[in-house]
């Protein structure tokens, strides 16, 4: 049995787990209240710290999910979502609307990544 890595862990879930050579990260959200691009820049600015910190990258996403409050929102979020992306690198996503944790949340945005 390969080992589970649990890392910034607490009675609820862990920011960090990895197994197999595979990165899981908990949902990341940003500033409660700020714009929709600033709380995706937010969430962007936590997943790359995330991603160094269990040894790999945005380059090495294999799946992201994005929730939404509102698809309203769908353009704001995507121009910083594009602009973050490494070329050549665009991971496997999906987006939808669902009410977040709590209302002044716009974004929040779960990836899976090869170590």
């Amino acid at each position: 049995m390969t080992e589970i890595k649990r890392h910034h862990t607490n009675q609820r879930m862990s920011q960090i787990v990895t197994h197999n050579g595979t990165i899981y990260l908990a949902g990341q959200v940003g500033t409660a209240g700020a714009s929709v691009a600033q709380q995706t820049q937010d969430c962007l600015d936590k997943i790359n710290a995330l991603l160094a910190e269990a040894g790999s990258d945005k380059t090495c996403i294999l799946q992201a999910v994005i929730w939404l409050a509102d698809m309203a929102d769908f353009e704001e979020m995507n121009g910083v979502w594009d602009a973050w992306v490494a070329e050549g690198h665009a991971p496997a996503r999906a987006c939808g609307e669902a009410k977040l944790a709590r209302p002044d949340l716009t974004v929040e945005i779960i990836v899976t990544a090869a170590a």
